[in-house]
């Protein structure tokens, strides 16, 4: 009986102390998780710190240099041939014979078809049958006119028969004139009935067969005859930029333009322009000018859209930076400039004309700057940077 008496006792000393031991152990361990909190808050400050005032970051940089940078306008244009003509017959009659094949090169003046010439020819010789006979009795009547004009003279014949037969002389005279117009339509139709060649060019599809009965002014014509060499681009100009072109033009008599495919890949032509239109389209903003190539290898053809890239001056030793190394912010136009210390300083800079790729610098830099091109995101003043090699741009 005794055992289990120690045993309840020692069990109630136990208890009595158990709840001062479990608040020393929390009490330790929050302690020891204070700490360690401490120690990496620590470390981490002392990394953040670390990493925002010393860590380089690599950028690619480029530097101010001065160099001629041509003013290009960029227009989509298209190729328009100076001399585009629909052959036509002009006079009526049946077809007889072609003289062209389709797509072939033909000079001026070149015999391209034949309508059958008989017709006119049998009307000419008529008319001049009827000029022969009109001529012999007026040469008739002007005898008699000369005997009446005596007669009168000897009061031998009346005033009013010698009146009539200088009438008649005119009336012949009037008839003469009118047969000999008549021969010469004739001839003129002869002339039509042999189609040439208006203009030097290129021959197309041909419309009408022989043995056909053509008409004048029939839709479509024989075939359309264009001319190749040279060869003009229509392009069209916004009216704000109207200006540079015509002081450009006062001081030169003709621009440059290149002729470049529809993906400004490749270029087609190299040609002169001075051609500016008379007015500007008020629906569009714009106007016309017209540039001229010699196309001696046909590197143009008709109705072929292009880009024509004119040429308006060239700004000499100019400050020129690539666009990607300008950013804009509140203040305006700015970019990083590197410093001795490898450190960033934002330069506010006022730029002019851009083509695309480079960008005019008019003020805030000065040649030999250091300008950061690329890696400008995390950037800000101040910052340490690293140009690795092979990444500085040769611009």
């Amino acid at each position: 009986m005794t055992l289990p008496q120690n045993t309840t006792n020692s069990d109630k000393s136990h208890s009595r102390f158990h709840p001062w031991l479990k608040i020393f152990l929390y009490i330790g361990l929050i302690a020891v998780i204070i700490g360690v909190a401490y120690r990496f808050y620590g470390v981490f400050s002392s990394t953040s710190e670390h990493s925002h005032y010393v860590v380089e970051q690599p950028v690619a940089a480029t530097i101010v240099k001065k160099s001629h940078l041509p003013v290009i306008l960029t227009e989509l244009g298209t190729v328009v041939p100076i001399s585009n003509v629909t052959v036509q017959t002009r006079i009526s009659g049946y077809l007889q014979q072609v003289f062209f094949t389709e797509g072939q090169l033909v000079k001026k003046n070149d015999l391209l078809a034949l309508i059958d010439p008989r017709p006119s020819e049998a009307l000419k010789a008529q008319y001049e049958g009827n000029l022969k006979a009109d001529t012999a009795l007026l040469q008739q009547a002007k005898l008699d006119n000369k005997r009446y004009q005596t007669l009168l003279k000897q009061n031998s014949i009346a005033p009013m028969t010698a009146q009539d037969q200088q009438y008649k002389v005119a009336q012949l005279e009037g008839q003469v004139k009118t047969d000999q117009a008549l021969i010469k339509q004739q001839e003129l139709n002869l002339i039509y009935c042999h189609i040439r060649a208006p203009v030097d060019g290129r021959i197309g599809i041909r419309q009408v067969d022989a043995g056909n009965y053509i008409t004048e002014g029939q839709s479509g014509g024989l075939a359309t005859l264009t001319q190749m060499t040279p060869m003009s681009v229509i392009f069209t100009l916004p009216e704000n930029q109207l200006g540079i072109v015509l002081e450009a033009l006062k001081n030169k008599k003709e621009l440059t333009v290149e002729a470049w495919n529809t993906d400004n890949t490749t270029k087609l032509a190299t040609g002169k322009t001075s051609v500016i239109d008379s007015q500007i389209d008020t629906s569009t903003g714009t106007v016309r000018l017209r540039a001229i190539f010699e196309n001696k290898n046909w590197e143009l053809f008709p109705n072929q859209f292009v880009n024509a890239h004119l040429l308006v001056k060239v700004i000499k030793d100019a400050l020129i930076l690539p666009n990607n190394a300008i950013q804009t912010g509140p203040n305006g136009s700015f970019v990083y400039v590197i410093q001795k210390d490898s450190t960033v300083k934002i330069q506010t800079i006022k730029t002019g004309y851009n083509d695309g790729e480079h960008t005019v610098i008019t003020a805030g830099l000065v040649e030999n700057e250091k300008i950061v091109t690329d890696g400008i995101d995390t950037l800000h003043e101040g910052s340490k940077v690293i140009i690795p090699e092979n990444t500085q741009s040769s611009e």
